[in-house]
């Protein structure tokens, strides 16, 4: 059975979620990868270090395409024979045939899809992440810098300790019962206001380095995967082509934008004719008032004023930097000439 959300004021919601005194079931679904090679075989596709994970331990990873665009995102765990991967619900099908396809002779077993058998339950706090009745538990490294990782970021809010459960679902509604049944808008409300990006902020163009996912997701002196040569190129040699960017929004308006909406530099009096990015994430703080996430051109001063254009209405929005505008360039290198030939 799953548990439903008690749905009372949003404020006091967050509140207790960011306390730890309340649960938040996610739109996630769970994985199963087991077999002699499920670790070397998960090592060499995504992102992040799996040949040494150690029973008990997590991991977040990325899947990315020939050109480093995030394709899907997984939060995984090690239990000693198996690795679980948590990932978005409306991903599974697609995950589930592509990485199938990926077994060639490696000793890995059909990947076990268990969509129908378990649920996943968000806490925040040192205490959360002790809950009784849980099958495994995912800690999310975020805002560490993990080991092989790199941060662009010059400061990521403090305060994220967040603890994803899996449970049967036949223990769904028992799981964490003295805790508050809270909505997921007040989890993305305390997820946007912490910098921390997810698959809700990725397009068909996006690379880890706009994100500051490298912190996380990325091991960037593990051996090869897809995509590897362009995160690479763009952190030693490049920048990122976009940066996320925290936004505060004006909150004299009752509604506000929604993922997608556009933003244009706003100056003399109106905004200009392009598009500058598009909000990804957005959201109500408990504290910050409308908030959101946003990735805009790498190029744009970061002083700027800005205008984001919804079908509700027209809200201006100062920019909070989170990737800056230098990001990248990592090793210094002088790119030789050659049309000069040096």
């Amino acid at each position: 059975m799953t548990v439903k959300a008690h749905f009372g004021n949003p404020m006091i919601e967050q509140r207790n979620l960011a306390a730890g005194k309340a649960v938040v079931e996610l739109d996630k679904v769970v994985l199963k990868v087991s077999g002699a090679d499920a670790l070397p075989w998960l090592h060499a596709m995504f992102t992040a270090d799996f040949k040494n994970l150690k029973a008990g331990e997590s991991r977040e990873a990325l899947w990315l395409d020939v050109q480093g665009h995030v394709k899907h995102e997984f939060h995984a765990y090690y239990d000693g024979s198996a690795v679980w991967l948590l990932l978005r619900s409306a991903d599974v099908a697609a995950v589930t045939r592509a990485m199938n396809m990926h077994i060639f002779r490696e000793k890995v077993d059909a990947i076990q899809d268990c969509s129908a058998d378990f649920s996943v339950f968000g806490v925040f706090g040192s205490e959360g992440a002790a809950l009784d009745g849980a099958e495994i538990s995912w800690r999310d490294p975020w805002p560490s810098i993990v080991p092989g990782g790199a941060r662009y970021a010059a400061g990521v809010p403090s305060g994220w300790n967040f603890t994803e459960h899996v449970v049967e679902k036949s223990k769904a509604a028992d799981f964490a019962s003295s805790l508050d049944r809270v909505g997921t808008d007040a989890f993305e409300a305390l997820r946007i206001q912490a910098h921390r990006p997810s698959i809700d902020d990725v397009d068909e163009k996006t690379l880890p380095n706009e994100l500051d996912w490298l912190a996380t997701a990325v091991h960037m002196s593990k051996g090869c995967y897809r995509g590897q040569e362009a995160v690479a190129k763009t952190h030693n040699l490049g920048h990122p082509p976009r940066r996320l960017t925290f936004l505060h929004l004006d909150g004299t308006s009752h509604d506000i934008p929604v993922a997608g909406d556009e933003i244009f530099e706003y100056t003399d009096g109106k905004p200009g004719e392009r598009a500058v990015g598009r909000v990804t994430s957005v959201g109500q703080h408990f504290e910050a008032g409308p908030i959101a996430l946003a990735l805009l051109k790498r190029s744009l001063d970061p002083d700027a004023e800005l205008l984001v254009v919804s079908e509700h209405g027209e809200y201006s929005a100062k920019q909070e930097i989170i990737v800056p505008v230098d990001a990248g360039k990592a090793a210094g290198i002088k790119r030789p000439n050659l049309l000069r030939g040096k």
